[in-house]
């Protein structure tokens, strides 16, 4: 009798279910069977209606179920500053233009509807987790828990002063007062944030070292991503960036090395032997002419990657699905190889690569049972996408984010039918806009 089988919260039936773990594989019309916020079972769908009744049934006929999406690398509150100062080279564009906007304008509420932005724009383009830098980071993870996105806060540090902390140890000391304020909400992790090598002293590296190893959260900084900042620390320090933490025993498997660019064969040695994941944030770096990362030379060396869009302002758009396409395509001119990097890495790249940086990859990042229903639907119905051979290669090459028809965080539907379940989109844009007006030159 049907009355005796398990009752769950949610059945999604998929035209493909791309779960990434296993590597590789691709499930034809296949469900995924949610009960409390978790993945409970992966079913053809021929088999779901004997095993289970369901409480609330999404029939997805012409598209791909696959984890949700991982950012991670931005700052998220910098939605309120795109475009302000484009065509720029990067200290230039942080001196004269970000960082006096930022004096100008930075505050907890600029910071918290900043992020809801960001937050509604990341959940509409498939993006259920995002890793962030910014200050004020209570008002980002106060913004987070309402949009309903999982995120990992970073516990930002720099050597100078801001509208949010004096000194490294203010910024230290408030990052760790966040932390204990949130630290009992599921959606939220925490990550420390040392800005990077040309921000922060030796004496604050050391602090944060220490205070990371105490309360076990990853490491998340700029490294290596300009030339610049590679010859600037030659004079102050007579090392390369990566071997000044190196020495200062930052390099391990909790370090997320943002951007990577500039790297010599022994310091992806280097990265791969200490475990470091390293963030790629293709479009950033081509907008900003900071270069072109080794990926897959790192990926060779089994160094675990991950993909963030930086900042909205230098980017222009918080969009995964772009960066994956970019990512492929640039490693295979970089190395010369058509297979650099395949559909299914960088896919990986946008999901579990992402997961395993922040210590997540037990929780979220790809499809499989015990984990959280953090996932991602793409719609296939479309003129564009027709006809589809691999929807692997789709997702990787053809898709983007305006495909993406629903978005569910740990069970609960975020997206749906492509626009925001919850929260008033004309009201976010009636606040950037007060923003504009504000912060317009």
């Amino acid at each position: 009798m049907t009355t005796s089988l398990p009752l769950v919260d949610l059945v999604i039936e998929a035209r493909w279910v791309v779960p990434v773990e296993p590597a590789g594989a691709v499930l034809d019309q296949h469900a995924v069977v949610v009960d409390g916020g978790r993945i409970v079972a992966i079913v053809p769908r021929a088999e779901v209606d004997a095993r289970y009744r369901a409480r609330n049934r999404k029939c997805l006929p012409q598209h791909v179920l696959l984890p949700g999406l991982v950012n991670l690398h931005t700052h998220a509150a910098m939605s309120l500053l795109r475009g302000l100062a484009d065509d720029l080279p990067l200290m230039r564009w942080l001196q004269d233009h970000v960082w006096p906007a930022e004096a100008r304008h930075v505050s907890a509420q600029f910071v918290h509807d900043g992020t809801r932005l960001a937050c509604a724009e990341m959940l509409r383009g498939g993006i259920t987790c995002f890793n962030d830098m910014y200050f004020f980071p209570a008002a980002a993870a106060e913004a987070a828990l309402a949009s309903g996105i999982r995120a990992a806060i970073g516990l930002i540090t720099v050597d100078f002063p801001s509208n949010y902390a004096a000194d490294a140890d203010d910024y230290l000391a408030k990052g760790l007062a966040v932390r204990d304020r949130f630290l009992g909400q599921p959606l939220l992790s925490f990550c420390l944030a040392p800005h990077a090598p040309y921000t922060v002293a030796d004496r604050s590296f050391a602090q944060v070292l220490t205070l990371a190893e105490q309360i076990e959260v990853p490491l998340h900084l700029h490294l290596h991503e300009t030339q610049q900042e590679i010859e600037d620390s030659l004079q102050r320090f007579a090392v390369r960036p990566i071997e000044r933490l190196r020495r200062l025993g930052l390099l391990g498997p909790t370090l997320i090395a943002v951007h990577a660019v500039h790297l010599e064969t022994q310091e992806i040695e280097l990265l791969a032997a200490h475990g470091c994941s390293v963030a790629h944030c293709p479009s950033s770096n081509l907008k900003l002419a900071s270069g072109i990362a080794p990926i897959a030379r790192l990926a060779a060396r089994g160094v675990n990657l991950g993909l963030g869009t930086d900042g909205a302002a230098s980017n222009n758009r918080l969009d995964l699905f772009q960066e994956m396409r970019l990512a492929a395509l640039l490693a295979k001119e970089r190395d010369g190889r058509a297979d650099a990097v395949a559909a299914h890495q960088v896919l990986r790249m946008a999901t579990l690569g992402g997961a395993c940086a922040l210590g997540l990859d037990g929780e979220i990042g790809s499809i499989v049972v015990g984990k959280s229903a953090d996932l991602c639907a793409v719609s296939f119905d479309d003129v564009a996408l027709a006809p589809c051979y691999d929807p692997v290669s789709h997702l990787a090459y053809a898709v983007g984010r305006e495909h993406v028809s629903d978005v569910w965080v740990a069970g609960r539907q975020r997206v749906e039918n492509g626009r925001l379940s919850e929260g008033d989109e004309s009201g976010l844009i009636g606040m950037a806009l007060l923003w504009q007006n504000k912060i317009r030159p």
